[in-house]
């Protein structure tokens, strides 16, 4: 019976500490506080575009940018104790490797001496509002998502608006100079075009060179405007799809049991192993349990006895 007495193992340093960083990530006055932190940031950054407030609180809005860096160390140091029993998932996640490159950059030395690069990263802050609005978040992960596409919808426009240019120049480069005088002026218009502001002017200006311009202008506009328009925003609503997919049904590589210390999860596992031990016994006897005809003559046997 003393074998059989489960046994409690110590948890380890690694796993409690684990466990207890863990705990205080997901409560949601953390959230709430890390989100009024980098609104705060943005807030400081704000009063320093402001000569008067720079000069006059100098001090104080240094103080407060301390302050910020100081809160949001501890912030990813204990998200990085959170995953103290399993490291490799914090790099896994993509939110994880941007706040910590966003902190530890504002350490490096070359950085700190540079103003500009410096801001730009205080800056870089604002965007990590997106881990605790999940909306926001989906939105930037479409963006991602629709870049391969939006690629593509960058090189058939070039050819497109290259090949009106130069069919541009060869109808209006003597007429009007101004806009298709060369290949890029001619670009440039029908770029500006694109947005279909100025088209009445253009038409009216082509209908003085030729007929015929009505059917360059009507083409161009089908197809810049309308056609590739639209194909830009399918790509980018199939992004944003599978974004929100991704968000509500999100597939990570394992699960990990890690609000389950070790030594329960072993204890877990013992029981489980037990219960399948006695179903296997109360199968065993079902099979060898005697039939209902030697119960019978087991009965007045023993009454016989008596």
């Amino acid at each position: 019976m003393t074998d059989g007495a489960p046994t409690m193992r110590p948890t380890p340093l690694r796993t409690s500490t684990a466990q207890w960083c863990r705990t205080v990530t997901e409560a949601r006055w953390f959230a709430v506080t890390v989100f009024c932190l980098i609104l705060a940031n943005a807030a400081l950054l704000g009063m320093e575009t402001y000569a008067g407030l720079a000069t006059v609180w100098r001090g104080r809005l240094g103080l407060a940018e301390h302050i910020c860096v100081a809160g949001f160390t501890a912030e990813i140091l204990l998200r990085l104790g959170a995953h103290a029993d399993r490291p490799r998932d914090f790099f896994r996640d993509p939110w994880n490797l941007f706040d910590l490159t966003v902190v530890l950059s504002t350490f490096l030395p070359v950085v700190r001496e540079n103003t500009t690069v410096l801001r730009l990263l205080r800056l870089a802050r604002v965007l990590r509002t997106a881990r605790f609005l999940p909306q926001l978040r989906i939105v930037l992960v479409a963006v991602g998502r629709s870049l391969p596409g939006t690629v593509s919808f960058l090189l058939v426009g070039t050819l497109l608006l290259y090949l009106y240019a130069m069919v541009g120049w060869v109808l209006f480069a003597h007429h009007d100079p101004e806009h298709y005088g060369s290949v890029g002026r001619a670009v440039l218009t029908l770029f500006l075009l694109m947005t279909l502001d100025g088209i009445t002017d253009a038409v009216h200006a082509g209908l003085e060179v030729s007929r015929w311009s009505l059917l360059y202008y009507a083409s161009y506009v089908l197809l810049a405007s309308f056609a590739l328009v639209n194909v830009l925003i399918g790509v980018v609503l199939t992004s944003l799809e599978e974004a929100r997919h991704m968000e509500q049904d999100p597939s990570p590589p394992a699960p990990r049991p890690a609000s389950v210390p070790v030594a329960q999860q072993a204890l877990l596992e013992r029981v489980i192993i037990a219960r399948r031990a006695l179903d296997d016994l109360e199968r065993e006897l079902a099979g060898a349990s005697p039939t209902s005809s030697d119960t019978e003559r087991a009965v007045p046997s023993s009454g016989g006895h008596t």
